[in-house]
């Protein structure tokens, strides 16, 4: 038998059935393994496999089919290993906040980077926009800023509230017939967005410690759920994720870092040298792009931080 799976809970996995029947409790048949060992997790959210219904009712996962695509992160306690986040995604939504709290554009763009390292669609959330205040506010002109350097590297821009409803049905109307991942900072009001998407999840929501500004983690285990009131592929199913603090990037080569941020991209034929780091090198586009505000410069910062950090840690 095949099924999606679309909850991983440590040995457990729930696996609805390709034919749409009722979902199946799963057990990882022994010594599986998937990829190589670097994983802590052989089977992700979004995985299509093949299982045998044992006779208690129960399955056994024989085998994982290819992967569309996956997105990783370094494991929290597991320097060396990686963890896949979900699979066969069509679209990450890195939901965001400007005011409470403030997601910085350095984390946003790692996560850009990653989803571009792993051929996935991105787009970028900024929800709360109900407490920027009057239109004119410092908050508004802060999240004009921002928003402008997202637009102009080509990825689409939402701006909703999960508290008002705004800006929720033009969201809703991207996710129909796509398996749409949402990821984020915990106190993002990512699980209060989801539910304004879906009101029939009823997903526990964290609040925001008034001392630290940080959220409270209120999802465990990366989770897949139907748009419609049942499963479909035409309504589209949506993956929630638990919040991230920071996000470990994993398997990105210094080298090609510029080709995943898409307004580098662009300009590197143009490079005098074809491995140009766009640090000190002469006659490089990306710089001079830079120079003329063609490329915005925070990007371009976060480019050398996170290149930084790729060089220290090979």
């Amino acid at each position: 038998m095949r099924g999606l799976v679309i909850r991983t809970t440590g040995s457990w996995y729930k696996i609805l059935p390709e034919d749409g029947g009722a979902v199946v409790d799963c057990r990882l048949r022994g010594q599986y393994r998937l990829r190589g060992n670097r994983q802590t997790n052989p089977v992700a959210v979004g995985d299509i496999v093949n299982y045998t219904l044992m006779a208690d009712g129960t399955g056994v996962i024989d085998d994982v089919c290819d992967r569309k695509n996956y997105i990783v992160r370094k494991a929290t306690k597991l320097s060396k290993q990686t963890h896949v986040i979900a699979a066969n995604i069509d679209r990450l939504f890195v939901v965001a906040t400007l005011g409470f709290p403030r997601t910085s554009t350095g984390f946003i763009d790692r996560l850009l980077v990653t989803a571009e390292a792993y051929h996935i669609p991105a787009a970028v959330v900024f929800n709360k926009v109900d407490l920027y205040g009057e239109q004119g506010s410092e908050l508004w002109e802060l999240h004009n800023e921002v928003k402008s350097l997202y637009v102009g590297a080509g990825y689409p821009v939402y701006e909703v509230s999960a508290l008002t409803g705004v800006g929720i049905n033009q969201l809703l109307q991207e996710l129909q017939g796509r398996i749409s991942l949402f990821t984020g900072h915990s106190g993002v009001g990512k699980s209060a967005l989801l539910n304004a998407i879906q009101p029939q999840l009823e997903l526990k929501v964290g609040e925001v410690s008034e001392w630290s500004l940080k959220g409270k983690h209120t999802t465990t285990f990366a989770e897949l759920f139907p748009l419609g009131k049942q499963p479909s592929a035409t309504d589209g199913f949506i993956i929630d994720t638990p919040g991230i603090k920071e996000f470990g990037m994993v398997d990105i080569k210094k080298q090609e870092l510029s080709h995943f941020f898409p307004e580098m991209r662009d300009r590197l034929h143009d490079c005098h040298f074809a491995n140009c780091t766009h640090l000190h090198e002469p006659q490089c586009a990306v710089r001079d792009a830079v120079e003329r505000g063609e490329i915005a410069s925070e990007r371009y910062h976060n480019y050398l931080n996170i290149l930084e950090d790729l060089q220290s840690e090979s």
